[in-house]
């Protein structure tokens, strides 16, 4: 049998119990045909020597913004690497102001006030943007500022009269004037007036993205928001983006993106007695192929952690009359995640404090016993703050927990300054939802936090924030457990486990050759490995001079 790839000479981690290690894989239409001796006598179209070079299955990210992180990629960077302090941000905007016609929008992404001191001031930017409108990003984006400009733009002169939103909070100053800060669902009070974004604008971001993941070993992720116009999702146009992205090249990583559950509406009756709750000609979870496909519908129950937004049970440990908010009044949480499991949709409820991962999982409770189905393996993206009851409820319902492991180094001082030492020991936990018998994703929230599946891995192994204090060192994994996670549980966190997360014969070829073997070098050396190529269905999609 002629093959149309085999990959030789290679230590490949297999992660299939049957067979743990492989020499050689084949590849026929873009799946493994068989492994070693399965293969010892077939040619091949293509041949590819490793040099001895170790390899795992393909990193699947289960909660990765690629499409806003490219967005980022082609906007002014304000990280804290780029722009370390206030000062220095300042400087930076008034450079790409000097850059830009007169009156073109100034945008910026990444900054953190926990790294800053403070959030970035409109009166501030008024004097360095030229008279130009001016919105900066949160890292979190779950909150930015807005200059003068920008607020008389959306029709608010001088930054009066800026309306008080639900699920939302606007910053003013004691004549009522807003001082820049808009956190949450007050945030399109600006955004509006410059999104959604053109179509070609988001390819672009797409595509940026996609090559920078690439180089990392990615090779499926899961976008957690698509179809609304909000800062995350860019509106009704994203699955024509990344359709278009994917019929051009542009975008070789496997997508599964999930629509905000808030464009989800009824359908009206589709069949004697039931209405429909979802997306117009009933497309629902599951829709689509290996390369695209729709997944769980999202819906966000809360804010930030860094950003004091994320909705506690009791009040923050530096802001104890803070406890954070609610985005939704909870009857109407509850009536939206029923419908859609009531639909068939798998359900990704975005829930950061304990108040509302109770909320959610609440929901979850509910919908099931309302309308029973089998798994459907529901979703809390993030988790971040979790009791030991909510671990066990988690489990008990089947539902899966999608916590990341970068957050523990780039946002991890600010997350124990958020919640104390009492509390930070219950944060992103790992180890607690594998002994409940949780099923673990791995996921980077990038570009919240950096993208790259081996920096994530390491932080789930170290659990160090950037300070180098250790954070809840009890949730740490093994190698192996996160490299599980990061294969194997993000693909049973999409439904893919029988297409993805293994090498074994009839799986997708996906896989990344690594510079050493992350489940054999000192856990504290992960960080410091390297991608050398990256094969996505057989297809080497990046490479570093790995392969021969």
């Amino acid at each position: 049998m002629q093959l149309d790839a085999l990959f030789t000479n290679g230590r490949f981690t297999t992660l299939d119990p049957r067979r743990p290690t492989a020499h050689t894989v084949g590849v026929f239409a873009g799946r493994i045909a068989g492994v070693d001796e399965e293969v010892a006598h077939c040619t091949a179209r293509q041949v590819h020597d490793l040099g001895g070079a170790p390899a795992v299955p393909g990193f699947n990210d289960a909660h990765q913004h690629l499409s806003l992180r490219g967005r980022r990629l082609l906007e002014l960077d304000l990280r804290a690497e780029a722009a370390p302090t206030l000062d220095a941000l300042y400087a930076a905007v008034a450079k790409r102001a000097a850059e830009l016609e007169p009156g073109a929008w100034i945008h910026g992404s990444g900054y953190d006030q926990n790294k800053l001191g403070a959030h970035p001031a409109a009166e501030a930017l008024d004097a360095v943007a030229g008279g130009r409108p001016v919105w900066l990003e949160h890292v979190s984006c779950h909150m930015g500022v807005a200059n003068t400009a920008a607020f008389e733009l959306a029709g608010y002169p001088g930054g009066l009269g800026v309306p008080d939103v639900d699920g939302g909070h606007v910053e003013r100053d004691a004549a009522g004037r807003a001082t820049g800060l808009l956190q949450e669902r007050a945030q399109p009070l600006v955004t509006g007036t410059f999104r959604p974004l053109p179509v070609e604008t988001i390819v672009a971001g797409i595509a940026a993205a996609n090559t920078v993941a690439v180089s990392e070993g990615l090779t499926s992720f899961t976008e957690p928001g698509i179809a609304a116009v909000g800062d995350i999702g860019h509106g009704p146009v994203d699955l024509h983006a990344f359709h278009l992205a994917v019929e051009r090249g542009l975008l070789n990583v496997r997508a599964t993106v999930m629509p905000y559950l808030t464009v989800l509406h009824d359908l009206g009756v589709f069949e004697p007695g039931n209405t429909w709750f979802g997306l117009d000609l009933g497309l629902r979870s599951g829709f689509g192929d290996d390369r695209l496909k729709v997944g769980a519908t999202k819906v966000a129950t809360d804010g930030s952690l860094i950003g004091r937004s994320a909705h506690m049970c009791t009040g923050y440990h530096d802001e104890p009359d803070n406890s954070g908010f609610p985005l939704f009044d909870p009857d109407e949480l509850r009536h939206m995640i029923v419908e859609a499991h009531r639909c068939g949709w798998q359900v990704a409820a975005h829930a950061i404090g304990d108040a509302a991962i109770g909320l959610a999982l609440d929901a979850f409770a509910a919908a099931q016993a309302a309308h029973p189905r089998r798994d459907p393996r529901h979703r809390i993206e993030h988790f971040a703050v979790a009791t030991g009851t909510q671990v066990e409820r988690l489990a008990a319902l089947g539902a899966i927990a999608v916590p990341q492991g970068r957050f523990l180094t780039e946002i991890g001082d600010g997350m124990i300054a958020a919640l104390g030492p009492e509390r930070s020991e219950r944060c992103y936990r790992m180890r607690s939802l594998l002994d409940a018998g949780v099923v673990l994703p791995g996921s980077s929230d990038a570009p919240v936090a950096h993208g790259s599946p081996l920096l994530n891995i390491h932080d789930m192994v170290n659990r160090r924030t950037a300070s180098g204090a250790p954070l809840a060192p009890g949730e740490a994994l093994t190698p192996e457990q996160a490299l599980r996670a990061y294969t194997i549980g993000s693909a049973y966190a999409e439904h893919a486990e029988d297409r993805k997360g293994t090498l074994a014969r009839g799986m997708l070829a996906d896989f990344a050759v690594l510079s050493d073997d992350l489940l054999t070098v000192a856990p504290d050396r992960i960080a410091t490995l390297s991608v050398g190529a990256t094969v996505i269905g057989g297809d080497v999609v990046h490479d570093d001079g790995a392969l021969a």
